[in-house]
């Protein structure tokens, strides 16, 4: 697929965050200060990067200081589309759900709290199916800093087909990075009970029908910050791959750009 036809992305952001703010923090989970940046700023840099200009921000909890915090980040040249979920205590399908009328697919799905590569978005665009829906894995298991809060996946000759937390079998690890094709609001609208779902519930369809694809992420590195324990760690390896690429050696230049 030519990156030229990604020029849109969902970020889901309507939750409250609250594990974090248990810890002490007062702001949005999205603007949790990292290395002196707000968290979020990681992945607009990477989403821009991709040649996305056009961000649709799903808003629940705290929506307007969220809103007041992620102004200021935007580049020149990025358009953000604030859509509230009024229903953010729901599971994130249905934040997704407020995303159908809004987003033109094929679009980048991302999480807030959710660092990437560059090079993860790169390969979604380079190896996605358009006829599908396509989601960056992670096939270095040992590496996941805390493996049981990791939203396990299943994979077979290069295809999704099961996904939760709870798996007891998988080979790989979803980054919370994905590739849609509009299909999904409609296998999401599909996976609901008693109008509430979770995202995994569509991908979990979808993968049932032979609709996902999966995509190893290789050496490439993502980090979800949920906890205080996973903000710590993603700021200590951001600095050991700040040091990384000030001795020429290229790691994390694409993330701290």
């Amino acid at each position: 697929m030519d990156s030229n036809e990604i020029r849109e992305a969902v970020i889901l952001m309507a939750g409250s965050g609250s594990r974090l703010r248990a810890s002490g923090h007062e702001v949005p989970k999205a603007l949790v200060p990292l290395l002196g940046r707000p968290l979020i700023s990681f992945l607009i840099g990477s989403l821009q990067r991709a040649g996305v200009r056009k961000l649709h921000a799903i808003v629940g909890a705290a929506s307007a200081q969220l809103v007041d915090g992620l102004a200021p980040l935007l580049p020149a040249g990025l358009e953000l589309n604030v859509i509230q979920n009024v229903d953010w205590k729901k599971q994130n399908g249905i934040s997704l759900l407020k995303a159908e009328e809004h987003v033109v697919a094929p679009f980048f799905l991302t999480m807030a709290d959710h660092i990437l590569d560059d090079a993860i978005l790169e390969s979604l665009v380079r190896r996605s199916d358009p006829r599908k829906l396509n989601l960056a894995i992670d096939r270095k298991i040992e590496s996941i800093f805390d493996l049981d809060d990791a939203m396990k996946v299943q994979t077979e000759a290069g295809h999704v087909v099961a996904i939760g937390k709870a798996l007891s079998r998988f080979d790989a690890i979803d980054t919370g990075a994905f590739l849609c094709p509009s299909e999904i609001f409609a296998y999401l609208r599909a996976a609901q009970k008693d109008g509430d779902c979770s995202l995994a519930d569509g991908v979990r369809f979808m993968a049932a029908d032979g609709k996902v694809r999966a995509i190893d992420i290789e050496s490439a590195w993502w980090q979800d910050v949920d906890t205080p324990e996973m903000l710590r760690y993603a700021e200590s390896t951001l600095r050991d791959r700040t040091s990384a690429a000030a001795g020429g050696k290229g790691a994390g230049q694409m993330l701290l750009r």
